[in-house]
């Protein structure tokens, strides 16, 4: 038998989407989580593990420790954001449980391994990159200077660090457990919710990795990869078929992969696949789909696709290595459109270059745009990434930590002429112009009336408005610290 094995997506801030699937980690405006689909694999292939979500299911650290006792083994995905209070609670862990080995996976260790191993003392290892077959060796046995991407502390004389060799990306996909039985064991799906999600949904992926090269992006950089893998679709169906038997309560089921129809015949084929299923599913899409493949997977039983537009600024696409025009984004808005597709667009304020010209320049093409809705999200420059490098080397990060003492994402980048204060502000002015439509508002809220959703519309625009009120505040205290330097900050400003 392996070591008894939890694997861990730790609790942090309060409804903090912190780490697994949450591609940017933060507290969201509306409680909402993405499942921990990373963790699942390895969960998957160990007997007698457990994969708890913490934050989703409300599990507190006190508890959380409590059910670590029961463990030998503890593999806590970590995020940038939250790995202050990642590292305080392994070494709570470690002291009530001294003989537990802990090994943290996820960006920030992947990026910065040794500054991992020496700040926290209750670390045993930690993996680079994908690690499912890492923690399954160790679990199983294998010697720390045997597994491949992995790093350790080595006791002295002299005391060190090791890194073993990378290990090569998993080729192989249909060999790894499917992510829905995990769910189906050890989780409540419908603790997961999304705003433009049909509740409840599950998540699932039917690829890894990204050959797009988009220089803000946190997965492809630091975690899954540049180099495309896809399952077969034979395999991808399969697990569809048994997750729509298994979970009859799920309206919707999601495909977050880095870039989900990147490849056009592979993603005809796959939709040939669903459509006898008969199910609702969504998807990540690049506006570099065509029309043909959009009709396929429309007609495959597709509803709603998460789009990142990220500019209507023709340099900030180019500055950031998009890969698309805003020419190609308004036609590929139009296909969506014209087959019914519903869009969920993205769109970042803060980007390398950017202006107030180029934000008006967003705000306009995304009301052009009239995407069923939108996320307004601040630039935030991970370690690992090239926007990081390229923000480090020019001075214009203002705040390593990126959030505001309760996880949400603060602005954090500086350009000259573009004080964090007005990035923030036009945060709120971008969803006030978008939604206060007249057209956008009736759309909103007839779609709820028609789901039945209206308790739900009413609980995320209370917590919206609540939070934009505590940024408003935030914003104004910033403006006054910086017209009055020797006024002490307020905690949280």
């Amino acid at each position: 038998m392996p070591l008894k094995t939890l694997l861990l997506n730790p609790p942090s801030f309060e409804n903090f989407d912190g780490g697994a699937s949450s591609r940017w980690p933060a507290t969201r405006e509306i409680e909402s989580y993405w499942y921990p689909v990373w963790l699942a694999y390895p969960a998957g292939l160990l007997e007698g593990s457990r994969l708890l979500d913490a934050n989703p299911h409300h599990v507190s650290a006190d508890e959380t420790i409590k059910i670590c006792k029961d463990y030998e083994f503890l593999v806590l995905f970590t995020s940038t954001v939250g790995w202050e209070g990642d590292q305080r609670l392994a070494e709570a862990i470690k002291a009530a449980n001294p003989a537990m080995k802990i090994c943290f996976v996820g960006p920030p260790v992947t990026t910065s391994p040794d500054k991992a191993l020496n700040e926290c003392s209750a670390l045993d290892f930690i993996c680079r990159r994908e690690f499912d077959y890492s923690v399954v060796e160790f679990a199983q046995g294998k010697p720390l200077n045997e597994i491949l991407g992995i790093s350790y502390k080595l006791d002295g004389p002299p005391r060190r660090i090791v890194h073993n060799p990378d290990r090569p990306q998993i080729e192989d996909l249909d060999a790894m457990p499917w992510a829905t039985k995990i769910y189906k064991r050890d989780m409540d799906v419908t603790r997961y919710n999304v705003p433009f999600l049909l509740h409840p949904y599950i998540a699932l992926y039917s690829t890894r990795g990204c050959p797009a090269q988009c220089t803000f992006c946190l997965w492809p950089q630091t975690l899954s990869g540049h180099a495309w893998r896809k399952r077969s679709t034979d395999d991808v169906a399969a697990e569809l078929k048994w997750a729509k038997e298994n979970f009859p309560e799920v309206k919707e089921f999601f495909f977050d992969d880095d870039t989900f129809n990147i490849q056009k015949v592979r993603t005809i084929e796959l939709c040939s696949k669903l459509k006898p299923l008969g199910l609702t599913w969504s998807c990540t899409s690049r506006v570099t789909t065509e029309y043909e493949t959009l009709k396929a997977m429309k007609e495959a039983g597709c509803r709603l696709l998460i789009v990142g537009f990220e500019s209507g600024d023709p340099q900030i696409l180019k500055n950031i290595k998009k890969g698309a025009t805003v020419e190609r984004a308004r036609q590929f808005a139009k296909d969506c459109h014209s087959l019914g597709l519903t869009i969920h667009a993205d769109f970042i304020l803060g980007l390398p270059g950017e202006t107030k010209e180029s934000i008006r320049n967003t705000i306009n093409f995304a009301k052009s745009l009239d995407c069923e809705t939108i996320q307004v999200s601040i630039a935030h420059a991970y370690p690992g990434t090239e926007f990081y490098d390229f923000a480090k080397a020019n001075g214009y990060i203002t705040n390593e930590r990126m959030e505001d003492g309760g996880g949400h994402q603060m602005a954090h980048i500086e350009y000259p002429g573009l004080p964090v204060d007005y990035v923030m502000e036009m945060v709120h002015r971008f969803y006030d112009e978008y939604y206060f439509r007249p057209k956008a508002a009736f759309r909103v809220v007839w779609k709820a009336m028609m789901n039945r959703d209206l308790p739900r519309l009413y609980v995320e625009a209370k917590a919206f408005l609540k939070l934009r009120a505590q940024r408003n505040k935030a914003v104004k205290a910033t403006r006054a610290q910086r017209a009055n330097p020797t006024t002490p900050a307020k905690a949280g400003a």
